[in-house]
This record gives C-alpha cells, structure tokens and sequence, in this order.
C-alpha cells in the first residue's frame, strides 16, 4: 500500500476511539455540579478521560487489522503496556502519553495482519493463528520501550516545541489551521491534523477541589503540570490561564491526580479554562455558516427546481446545525463548485481568529453542533457571545454563497446542466427499496468482486483500495446515493455517502462472502 493509502488507513481507524468522546463528555457534563450534579456520573466520564491513550491503542489496532478482529486490540493493549512499562523503567521521568496509545495501536494492528494466520508446529499449536499476534506485539514493543527510554526524552523536547510554536503562533496558527482542516476534508486527511490538535496540543494535570462559584461549581481543574509540584492539599491557591476571560481562579485543592491530559478536547472536557482555542471557531461554522449555505443553494436554484433541491438541501442544513457532521453538505458543492469550497476554508480559518479575539473558548465531545454547544454550555467561556457570532455567520454565508453563485454562475444542487429531477426524486427512494442488494449493486458499480482489495469506512464515507480505480462507475454509484467520489490514486477512492457508510461497508462485505 502506498504512503497515501496507508494515511488514509491510519485516519479511517482514528474513528473508532474517537467515536469513544461523546459518551465521556455526556457523563463529564450530566454528572456536573452545574447540571444534573451526580458525582459518580462525572467521575465515570472523567475514567474515560484518563485512560484515552489505552482506549486509542485498542482502536487503532482494531482498525488498522484487515478484518478488524478483537485479537489485534489485544494485541494493541499488550504493546500499550509494555511500551509504557519499559520506557518508564529505564527513565520514570517519561510520560509519552497518547502518543503511546498511537504507538502501541500502530504495533498492535501491524503485528496482527502480520501473524494472525502463521501456522506453528503442532506442539506449539495452541498459539498460532489469532492467539500469537498478542505474545508478537509483547516481545517486539520491547525494542521499542528500549529505544523510547532513552529516545523518548528528545522526540518529547521537539514535540514540546512544536506544541509551544503552534500555541504561541496566535492568529496566524488559528487561521491556518482552520483553512488546512477544510482544505484536506476531500481527501480524508483531516483526521490527521485534527488528531494533533485535538489528542496532544498541550497538556495538564487534573487536579480536584471545592467547588468553585465562578466555574459553575466545578470540582475538577487541569492545570499546568509544572505548578502542582507547589499545591498543598488543604489550602487555597490562585490559579492563573491563559486565553481566557477568567485569567485567575481561587480555589482550595481536595486531591492531586497523576492524570495527565493532553489536546485541545481532553484538556477542554478535563477543565483546563485555557483549551478550546482551536474549537471554538468551528460552532459558528457548522451550526450557522453551512446552514445558510445550505439556504443560499436553495434560493440560488432555479425555482422549478428549488422542491426537489430543497428537501435535501435543508435536511443536510439540519443535520450540520445539530450534530455538526457536515461532510455530506460540504460534498454538494466542494466538485461541481470548489470556489465556494475554498471561500468556506478561509471562513473557516476567520472563524477560528475571530472567535478567540474575543475570548470565545468551547470544545466538543463530537463535532461542533447545537448538541454540544448545550451540553458544554457550563465548560464554555463567553457562550452567549459565541451564539452571536453563529448567527452572523449564518448571513454571512448566506450573502457569500448566494451572491458568489449568482455573478459566477457556480454549478450547485439544482443549477447543473446535467440536472434531472425525475433521478433526484427518485436516488433516495431506490436506494431503501434496493437495500437488500445495495451491496451486490456498489460491487458492480465499483468494477466488481476482483477489483475490490481493502473495504473501509468512517462516519461518511467508504475508503476502498481497488485494483483499477478507471473501471468504477461514478453515474451509478451517485444513484445509489454517492454524494461524491474522491479519486486519490490508481488505486484508492474515497466514496462519500453519509452516515450510511458504515452500513454500506458492511453491506458490501457480506456480499463479497
């Protein structure tokens, strides 16, 4: 597999513990002081928190194994551990955090596709097959436990700087890091710089305390690790953050974790109060920008066409506002209109320094939508100006997008030259009546059985590695309900569908069998 293909595999298997956030921000947030108070909820929350780097290990094992068996989580678990273990045994100072977890999830799926199958000798038959990959993954993550406990201090030295240089850049890393998000959306990579950002930007030490009026009551800080060394349980401190309007808390500590969290998410969800600079921006975004987007295609469509372009249109509208997945919207126009796709990327980057120019901090658990936006509402910094900055966000796409369709006659939903509205009334109803042989219909259109190598997907989308990519057929694959086909070589596609990936996935192996 070529270096882009295994990205793109690496991105694709980041989804199953990312999928693991809105489960831990819904207990953090319900089990809060500021709202349903149930300490053992948070605290449950708080568990997954703290353990992420175990959690991402045995996910990205599992889905970097070609048939994603159990085997090569606990493969991956293994590896996480002796990483961890022998690193620390040669220098008790490293603490290499997630990234263990990517490490050791790396180890584990490699190790898995490598000897799930080896056949041993009959006297040592018991081990072979699914049972071997776990003892493989132990004895080779020892070579690198060795090398990270003397190693590991310099690679973390260098990613400090980088953290530091990314922290201090100010608008310029926001905008660029908003523009960049976007920008590679097409291809798949986002995932890639998200898991940066989001998994190991900075880090804090999670302290407890008594609950603090100005945070809501909150009972949980994360704070810098260099500072915890000069805490005394039992007595008041003032702890001080940057990028926020609450640079200074008072607060008498109750207990001093080991926990050490890192990202732009975790240390968000945790109660660093300076974290959510590289969140905050994409609420405006995905719960006003794309909305009336989504608005400004509907009217820019010829009126003839505006009831069969409408329906989807504002139900894709909807769906960015509340659960802030956005892909599927972003896909009606990022082709047959990348104009438009590059204004919404520098919006994006905008947003993000428009945002923290006013001392706007939030975060997700998911992605930026209304669900969020209500769940962390208590974990925010300047909520209320944040909802003001949605709504204007919503004219401003909507003048943008429609104004920019009209003078250059932009090809969206609706205004395509190709535009039959008989195909487009009909795509959704066909594809739930041919459900059952949905799968059987996506090998056909994607050149069939023996051209299909490697079937994946995420959340909208189905990653393939096929022999010859030149022989699918894109006109099918749209009506069975394709939003777009992303070509990234001979041999990778991307095949955008929705939150229906995954079952189409699933689908087509069945009908592979």
């Amino acid at each position: 597999m070529n270096i882009l293909g295994s990205v793109q595999r690496l991105g694709k298997a980041l989804m199953l513990p990312i999928a693991i956030l809105p489960i831990a921000a819904l207990l953090l947030r319900l089990g809060a002081p500021d709202v349903l108070n149930i300490p053992f909820m948070s605290s449950s929350g708080n568990a997954i928190i703290s353990n992420l780097p175990l959690l991402f290990a045995l996910g990205i094992g599992i889905g970097l194994s070609k048939d994603e068996h159990g085997s090569a989580g606990l493969a991956a678990a293994v590896s996480y551990f002796v990483l961890v273990a022998s690193a620390k045994a040669i220098n008790p100072d490293i603490d290499m955090s997630f990234f263990a977890g990517f490490i050791a999830g790396i180890i584990g799926g490699v190790v898995y596709n490598k000897f799930n199958d080896v056949k041993l000798p009959e006297w040592l038959g018991f081990f072979a097959g699914k049972r071997l990959p776990p003892i493989m993954s132990g004895i080779i993550t020892l070579i690198f436990g060795f090398a990270a406990g003397y190693l590991w201090p310099y690679a973390q030295n260098g990613l400090n700087e980088i953290a530091q240089t990314v922290l201090s850049s100010g608008s310029i890393g926001e905008f660029g890091y908003g523009v960049l998000n976007r920008l590679l959306l097409p291809f798949g990579l986002h995932h890639v710089i998200n898991s940066y950002i989001w998994f190991l930007l900075g880090s804090c030490q999670q302290i407890q305390v008594d609950p603090v009026a100005a945070l809501h009551g909150a009972t949980h800080l994360c704070v810098d690790p260099s500072v915890t060394k000069d805490l005394v349980v039992g007595q008041s401190h003032t702890f001080y953050f940057n990028n926020s309007v609450t640079p200074e808390i008072q607060a008498t500590v109750t207990k001093i974790t080991n926990n050490i969290v890192n990202g732009d998410i975790s240390r968000f969800l945790a109660g660093d109060k300076s974290a959510g600079v590289y969140l905050a921006g994409f609420f405006p975004v995905m719960m006003g920008g794309l909305p009336g987007a989504a608005l400004a295609m509907y009217f820019a469509a010829p009126k003839e066409n505006r009831a069969i372009v409408g329906g989807i249109l504002f139900s894709l509208g909807f769906t960015a506002f509340l659960t802030g997945i956005t892909e599927p919207l972003e896909f009606s126009f990022v082709f047959i209109a990348p104009v438009l796709f590059l204004i919404h990327a520098i919006l994006t980057g905008l947003s993000l320094v428009i945002s923290n120019a006013f001392g706007i901090l939030d975060g997700f658990g998911f992605s930026a939508g209304a669900i969020d936006y209500v769940l962390n509402w208590g974990l925010a910094t300047k909520p209320l100006a944040l909802l003001v900055q949605i709504i204007a966000f919503f004219f401003i796409y909507f003048i943008i997008f429609y104004f920019s369709i009209k003078f250059f006659k932009l090809k969206t939903p609706g205004r395509e030259d190709d535009f039959n509205a008989t195909t487009a009334m009909s795509q959704n109803s066909k594809t739930e009546q041919e459900t059952s042989e949905r799968g059987k219909n996506f090998i056909v259109a994607l050149g069939g059985d023996d051209n299909i190598e490697i079937i994946d997907s995420c959340i909208t989308r189905l990653r393939l590695t096929l022999r010859d990519s030149t022989t699918i057929n894109e006109n099918e694959l749209k009506r069975l309900g394709a939003k777009a086909i992303v070509k990234l070589s001979d041999k990778n596609i991307q095949v955008i569908l929705g939150t229906i990936a995954e079952q189409v996935a699933k689908e087509i192996k069945a009908s592979k069998q």
